[in-house]
């Protein structure tokens, strides 16, 4: 088999070609087609007066699979190539031979060379990798180009023009008009998206810009608001278009947004369409269990010892412990009426409290308690001025109790080297000076006694030198 094979590849490739002159002319083996070379055209054209009839249409017939020399073997169904798996390149590689050379020549031509190259065949990649493909490379072309203007199409746009309203008009009566429709999309500072536009001189024009969050409002603004009347005034209203300022489009001049600021924004939104059920009769509210205890302190006396509002904290947390369970204390050390806020488990702790402390006596000033009303904020903002005076002012102290340090570090530096001073003082005393130590009799041992009777009564009487009373007692 492998002879045979040999000796075909040896045999002229040109055997099954003839040339009548004009061009070459081929006759297919497998379909009984004569073919002609239009030199013209540069392609085989089918030969009319040499088409046999093979009675029966060609069935289409499927690939098959085979194992030749060691080495597998696949036939394309569509033209009948035979293909070789080649392992090292791990692809498919067409099988040269007559047949593969007459059907290249009658696709591409003539080469003018016996020899072509053999390129490996990619298999068919799936569909869903080319559409990867296709998604990445057309991503990779929009990153590539530069950014334009564009149009918000209808079906996106949320925004309405509203123009005819009264010079005089209010952004309550405006936000009260648009809610009509649907809800009105805010902002990163929880502010409603609502625009009304001045003249030069800051003077209301009688136009404004709402966006909602729901396309759905803008069209139920068209059919209610469009026409209607308001002080006399008729309104128009009108899906908003935005115009492009200049003659190019900047993206440098778009205000940049954080993504905390686009998720704060979504949060917002969600709450806005957050539906809680009614709160059932006699349930108690969130604020009932919160008591604001009133004229506490002073705000000045934080300045003065800033640990007093530890202490304070801690006084109130334990005095309200004999109410029920303390969640939270908060003392508003800048609010003029020296507030403080207690947060208890149950509202009738809270009631407990009340009873307990209201009326009462703390640090020489009269206590007020009672329950919160959900809405009043004592939290007091400082101002920049404000700010910039507490923290001089702390610094200051900083400074001053560090000088203080100071001092008093010199003055126990003084006070030791007076000691050190006086201790030398006292030792110089204490010694004799030479040629003053007189030399003791050492006494008989039968009068021993009496001797140092007689030595203590002299020390006793004083009559000797210091100097020589310490030397007698050395001696005795």
């Amino acid at each position: 088999m492998a002879d045979c094979e040999e000796t075909q590849k040896a045999e002229d490739p040109m055997k099954h070609y003839e040339f009548d002159g004009e061009s070459y002319i081929y006759k297919d083996s497998t379909s009984n087609v004569t073919y002609k070379f239009d030199r013209e055209k540069n392609e085989w054209v089918v030969k009319e007066d040499g088409k046999e009839s093979c009675g029966n249409e060609a069935t289409k017939q499927e690939g098959v699979f085979g194992f030749e020399n060691d080495t597998h073997t696949y036939t394309d169904p569509n033209d009948g190539s035979v293909y070789f798996w080649d392992k090292e390149k791990n692809a498919w590689f067409p099988k040269v031979d007559d047949d593969f050379m007459a059907r290249y020549q009658m696709s591409y031509g003539f080469t003018g060379s016996d020899k072509m190259e053999t390129k490996p065949v990619e298999p068919p990649q799936p569909q869903a990798k080319v559409d990867k493909e296709k998604r990445k490379a057309e991503i990779k072309r929009k990153a590539q180009e530069p950014p334009t203007w564009f149009e918000v199409d209808e079906a996106h746009n949320t925004a309405i023009y509203v123009s005819g309203l009264p010079l005089d008009i209010t952004m309550e009566e405006l936000t009260e008009l648009f809610n009509k429709c649907g809800l009105i999309a805010r902002d990163e500072k929880n502010k409603d998206k609502i625009k009304l536009y001045k003249d030069s001189n800051g003077q209301p024009k009688g136009d404004a810009l709402c966006i909602y969050i729901k396309v759905e409002s803008v069209d139920l603004a068209l059919k209610l608001l469009d026409n209607s009347q308001i002080r006399g005034k008729t309104l128009s209203v009108q899906r908003a278009k935005f115009q492009m300022k200049g003659n190019a489009y900047d993206p440098a001049l778009k205000p940049k947004r954080k993504k905390k600021d686009k998720d704060r924004q979504k949060k917002i939104h969600d709450k806005l369409f957050d539906w809680r059920p009614e709160r059932p009769l006699g349930e108690p509210l969130k604020h009932e269990k919160v008591v604001i205890i009133k004229n506490l302190f002073s705000p000045e006396d934080f300045d003065k010892e800033v640990s007093l509002l530890l202490e304070y904290q801690q006084d109130i947390r334990s005095e309200c412990l004999k109410c029920g369970d303390v969640r939270k204390v908060i003392i508003y050390d800048r609010h003029p009426e020296g507030v403080a806020q207690v947060t208890f488990r149950e509202p009738a702790e809270a009631q407990a409290c009340i009873q307990l402390l209201n009326g009462r006596w703390f640090s020489q000033r009269k206590i007020s308690a009672e329950i919160w009303d959900g809405k009043t904020k004592y939290k007091v903002l400082e101002t920049d001025a404000e700010i910039e005076a507490r923290i001089a002012k702390w610094d200051k102290y900083l400074e001053d109790e560090e000088e203080e340090k100071k001092q008093e570090a010199v003055r126990n530096k003084k006070l030791e080297e007076q000691k050190l001073e006086r201790r030398i003082a006292a030792k110089g005393k204490t010694e004799p000076a030479e040629g003053t130590v007189k030399e003791a009799k050492i006494p008989k041992t039968s009068g021993s006694t009496n001797n140092m009777e007689n030595a203590k009564a002299e020390a006793a009487d004083g009559t000797d030198s210091s100097s020589d009373s310490v030397d007698k007692e050395k001696a005795l």
